[in-house]
């Protein structure tokens, strides 16, 4: 009843291929020798449907590791990243310098990334460890947003600024005036336009001037129609105004302003404050109007508190006018007069920073537009709005929509 079983060498009809002990095999036998004892072991009980399940399940998983990943066949990026350390004070730094108030103009001011947790990670938590290691960063195709695609426009350059006559020189630097003959930097620094009875739409980029990336592809990448802001706080401001000019961008200067949320949110040093003296709202005016030439307007950066105060407000447009300088707004200050030209925002369109919120707020500006005759949107020159932007561009004149600078939807 217990008896051992045969070994399955021992079976009928199966030689042996045991070679007698101390013989060396015969190499030429080898191969003959392996494949039978393959074969051999194959026909065990279990052994084959094992193996053949096994199989199977590998097969399985590597598909469903290809399939399941998007992105799997895509180029990617392999980055190190590193906290780096502190910078060391600059000992030689000009005064200026150390309250230009840029580090204001970032994304963390706009309140993106407050309590964002990544990954487990919370930005904003200053007892988090520090972020170290290497991330790999998936780059997509043609998203459909038209990013690297080439321009299809023409430019031709504004004339070089400063225009004789249109500034004058002060201890802070040089500041706008309107001309002898009665010309005014709103009306001469703006680019020449001419409607053609089609609804318009003008669209400003701004936050520029900080990034020298998205800053030269604002400058290069979008039409010349579109009209470029640019932040007082930002170095070489007078060279990124005379090359966007020189790509046919009128541009503007934004004015920080006090927000709701200050000093929680705070614009800068330079910041024009609610309820402040007449004297320094002038001051601090006159300030960033004296960062450069060859704006034809300025722009404010947030203000949701200054625009509450009366008498601020007035003192501001007041100033504006009588440099002959405009005034354009996010949409924050609308029902607000003065300055030499004034406009108002009907859309910020990258409220939400994706392609196909970014998308939508063009396509209701475009409504707007067939609906009044005229649209004005504005945007911050995040990467995807820049993207999203240049694309958008390129599809007006085939949906009967004419692409005008800001100072073309401005009225006296």
């Amino acid at each position: 009843m217990f008896a051992k079983p045969k070994a399955s060498s021992d079976l009928p009809g199966r030689p042996r291929f045991d070679p007698p002990r101390g013989a060396r095999p015969n190499l030429r036998e080898l191969p003959g020798i392996v494949g039978a004892r393959l074969v051999e072991t194959f026909r065990r009980p279990y052994v084959a449907p094992v193996a053949a399940l096994c199989l199977f399940a590998t097969a399985v998983f590597t598909f469903l590791s290809l399939a399941g990943d998007p992105d799997a066949a895509s180029p990617s990026v392999r980055v190190t990243l590193n906290k780096p350390a502190a910078a060391a004070a600059d000992p030689h730094a000009k005064p200026d310098d150390s309250q230009s108030g840029m580090q204001s103009f970032t994304l963390d001011s706009l309140g993106l990334f407050s309590d964002t947790p990544v990954d487990g990670f919370n930005l904003n938590d200053p007892n988090a460890a520090p972020v170290q290691g290497t991330a790999v960063i998936t780059m997509p195709g043609d998203n459909g947003v038209g990013a690297g695609a080439a321009p299809k426009f023409t430019t031709s350059p504004l004339t070089p600024a400063p225009i004789s006559g249109l500034v004058k020189t002060t201890d802070t630097g040089p500041l706008p005036v309107i001309g002898p003959n009665g010309l005014t930097p709103a009306a001469a620094y703006a680019r020449p336009f001419k409607s053609d009875g089609r609804p318009m739409v003008a669209l400003v980029v701004g936050g520029l001037g900080l990034n020298p990336a998205t800053t030269k592809e604002a400058i290069t990448n979008l039409p010349p129609q579109v009209t470029l802001s640019f932040v007082p706080y930002a170095a070489g401001l007078q060279n990124w105004i005379d090359l966007a000019r020189a790509n046919g961008h009128e541009v503007m200067i934004e004015v920080p302003m006090q927000p709701v949320n200050f000093p929680d949110n705070d614009p800068g040093p330079q910041t024009l404050m609610a309820n402040a003296r007449t004297d320094d709202v002038i001051s601090k005016l006159n300030w960033a109007l004296s960062r450069a030439t060859g704006f034809f307007a300025v722009s404010n950066y947030q203000g949701g508190a200054f625009f509450k105060d009366k008498s601020g407000v007035s003192t501001l447009m007041q100033n504006l006018k009588s440099r002959g300088v405009a005034f354009i707004d996010d949409g924050s200050a609308k029902g607000l007069d003065g300055a030499w030209a004034r406009a108002s925002a009907d859309r910020i369109i990258d409220n939400q920073i994706n392609a196909t919120a970014i998308s939508a707020q063009l396509g209701g500006l475009e409504a707007t537009a067939k609906s009044r005759g005229a649209a004005l949107g504005t945007g911050f020159s995040y990467p995807v709005t820049l993207a999203v932007a240049q694309k958008w561009t390129q599809q007006l004149e085939a949906k009967g929509i004419q692409l005008a600078p800001a100072s073309a939807i401005a009225h006296q």
